[in-house]
């Protein structure tokens, strides 16, 4: 499943409207729906998964680069 994240984050990185939906979440429940509507789907853990392999750019791209990458959907 965690290759599934992974694969989202990928397309995140390809749709405009997409990332500017996921910047716009802040409860990760809501972004694992978000991806759940477009076919991915996958757990909290991966999710936090996926994120600690993505550089921090990548995180910025897809999540609040206002608040630190992690906070913003996966508290540590």
């Amino acid at each position: 499943m965690t290759q599934c994240a992974a694969q989202f984050f990928k397309a995140a990185k390809q749709n405009q409207a997409l990332q500017t939906r996921l910047k716009a979440t802040a409860d990760p429940k809501a972004f694992i729906e978000i991806a759940a509507q477009h076919g991915y789907h996958f757990t909290l853990d991966d999710l936090n998964t996926a994120i600690e392999q993505l550089s921090e750019a990548e995180v910025a791209a897809m999540i609040n680069p206002g608040v630190g990458p992690r906070q913003h959907i996966l508290p540590r």
